[in-house]
C-alpha cells in the first residue's frame, strides 16, 4: 500500500510506469522536468487570457455606435448620432469573421485541454507525497508566475 504522508525519498514514480526514479540524479532530473513543465502551465494560463482578450479588443465595434462627443448637452447627441441614410454596414464580409472566430474558438479549446491536462498530471505528481516533487511544483508555479505576470499588465 502507498504512503499517504509527505516522504524525502529519492525513489518514486511518476505518472507512468516506465517514469520511474532512483536514485538522486534522477530525483534531480525528475524536478527539473516537472518545475519545466509547472513553468509551462503558467505562462499557458496567461496565454489563453491574452488569446481572449485580444480577440475581444480584435473585434469590430458596432457598426450603430455614435462616435464619442466630448460636449454634454442633448443636442450634440443628436448631432452625433447616426442617421439612416449614414448607416453602413462593414466592408468585411462575415464569413471571414466568423472562420477567424471559429479558428480562434478552436485554439482556445486545444489550449483550454492542454492547460486542464498538464493540471491534473501535475496534481498527479504531487499526490505522490514525494517532498521533492511537492516543492518543484511549487517553485515552478512560483517561477511561471515571476515570468508570466508582466505579461498580464501588457493586456
Amino acid at each position: 500500500m502507498m504512503s499517504m504522508t509527505f516522504g524525502v525519498s529519492s525513489s518514486v514514480t511518476l505518472l507512468f510506469d516506465f517514469w520511474d526514479v532512483h536514485g538522486p540524479a534522477g530525483m534531480v532530473l525528475s524536478v527539473f522536468v516537472v518545475l519545466l513543465l509547472t513553468v509551462f502551465y503558467e505562462v499557458l494560463k496567461v496565454w489563453r487570457v491574452w488569446l481572449g482578450s485580444s480577440s475581444k479588443l480584435a473585434q469590430p465595434q458596432s457598426q450603430y455606435a455614435a462616435p464619442p462627443s466630448s460636449r454634454s448637452d442633448s443636442i450634440s447627441v443628436l448631432n452625433n448620432s447616426p442617421s439612416e441614410s449614414s448607416l453602413t454596414l462593414q466592408s468585411q464580409p462575415p464569413a471571414s469573421n466568423t472562420r477567424n472566430s471559429w479558428l480562434l474558438h478552436g485554439i482556445q479549446t486545444v489550449l483550454h485541454m492542454l492547460q486542464v491536462s498538464l493540471g491534473y498530471m501535475l496534481m498527479l505528481c504531487v499526490m505522490s507525497y514525494n517532498t521533492w516533487i511537492f516543492l518543484g511544483v511549487i517553485v515552478g508555479s512560483v517561477i511561471g508566475y515571476f515570468i508570466s505576470f508582466p505579461l498580464l499588465g501588457q493586456i
